[in-house]
């Protein structure tokens, strides 16, 4: 298991290598608390996992360097491990998913490693990876379940109590474990009155079901836009350290993702991966009992796609009540539509497309559709401006 003195060890080791990422207060997360923000999305590659990976790297025999590392990952491990070896001088292979973002897997070959793709999930990575590590006598770097890995991550955990001694709680992301064992253990070992939260998506709660039912439990699949953390089978260290160190475990939806990825580019101005975005969702949408306390939520990572970026933003937007599609049943006669502008423009709302159609076979001869999407304010906006349109004669039809 991981022990304190191997994190302060793995601290010592990293010094040089890893960059030690700012603790930024963010007050509007959650007015009712005190919310601050680990930025690891800014660190090197963009993601946490470099300290595990450099500091597993390091702790390889002369003769284990020599044959060179394996690792498989949905994305920020295989970076990780691909600049770590880099740096170690040695060779990596990295087998990735074949669903993982073009942007990742670019990342990982600038890093220096070979690439090989696999067919399904990150499982199906891990598979294809221990073939290989058996084949040509790899020393495999696993993304989680490894104690030298898991040392790397709770360095985090030593840096957070520097900046902030007296937090009460810290939020974290979890996919396999191996992020908030790091981080837990050295929590509980210094600071246990400190609570310690993870958090998994709805489509990917291996470790939270896993520890309500108190053993390992696969998932049949995995759907979630934090493909970081789409992991099927939590780790066997892992999930024994999460059953006794973890404090709570919870999940967010994806539509709680997508809102808290837009709330940090619109307040924090950072750029939040889906799986960095979890620990944030929780706070905002009150996942765990953050009221009058002061916490740390942990952005793990920052590598998001930027070709799915756009539709995250308006799954955020969707959401928060930002963006609004309705359709209203009109009679097809002159001045409807100025009737529906006015109102639209009245109530300070921004019409982003419109779209207008004579009624089907079913409906009045004289009727017609507005299909209207507007930009507005909040769920209340939007309220209001259905109300004016129906107090005004129009039928909402949608």
């Amino acid at each position: 298991m991981v022990t304190i003195d191997k994190v302060y060890d793995a601290l010592a080791v990293l010094k040089d290598v890893v960059r030690e990422t700012d603790l930024i207060y963010a007050p509007k997360i959650n007015p009712e608390s005190e919310i601050y923000l680990k930025t690891e999305n800014l660190q090197h590659t963009g993601s946490f996992k470099i300290r595990g990976a450099y500091y597993k790297i390091s702790q390889l025999s002369p003769k284990e360097r020599e044959k060179g590392v394996i690792a498989c990952s949905a994305g920020n491990h295989a970076q990780g491990v691909a600049l770590a070896a880099t740096k170690a001088g040695i060779k990596s292979l990295i087998c990735l998913p074949d669903g993982a973002p073009i942007s990742k897997i670019e990342a990982t070959k600038s890093y220096g490693a070979q690439v090989q793709l696999v067919e399904g999930v990150y499982d199906d990575a891990y598979k294809k990876a221990l073939e290989l590590k058996q084949e040509r006598g790899y020393a495999f770097i696993h993304p989680f379940d490894d104690e030298n890995v898991m040392a790397g991550q709770g360095t985090i955990g030593l840096e957070l109590l520097a900046e902030l001694p007296d937090l009460d709680a810290v939020i974290v992301p979890i996919g396999g474990g191996g992020l908030i064992s790091g981080v837990a253990t050295v929590i509980k070992a210094l600071k246990p009155q400190v609570k310690v939260y993870g958090v998994q998506a709805t489509g990917a709660p291996c470790m939270l079901n896993s520890v309500e039912h108190k053993r390992i439990e696969c998932l049949e699949r995995v759907s979630t836009i934090a493909d970081g953390i789409a992991v099927k089978e939590p780790g066997r260290l892992t999930f024994e350290i999460c059953s006794n160190l973890v404090d709570e475990i919870v999940s967010v939806t994806d539509d709680e993702i997508s809102t808290a990825i837009l709330t940090l580019i619109e307040q924090q101005k950072l750029i939040a991966e889906g799986a960095g975005a979890v620990s944030v969702a929780a706070a905002l949408f009150n996942k765990v009992p953050v009221r009058g306390k002061k916490v740390v939520c942990l952005v793990s990572g920052g590598n998001i796609d930027v070709t799915i970026l756009s539709r995250v933003i308006k799954r955020g937007l969707l959401k928060s009540g930002r963006y609004y599609s309705l359709t209203i049943e009109l009679v097809d006669k002159p001045g409807q539509l100025k009737g529906v502008s006015k109102i639209v423009a009245d109530l300070g709302a921004n019409v982003v497309s419109i779209h207008h159609e004579r009624a089907g076979e079913s409906a009045d001869i004289n009727g017609c559709f507005l299909r209207i999407v507007l930009e507005t304010r909040n769920f209340a906006h939007i309220e209001e401006i259905r109300t004016a349109l129906t107090q005004a004669g129009y039928h909402i039809a949608g």
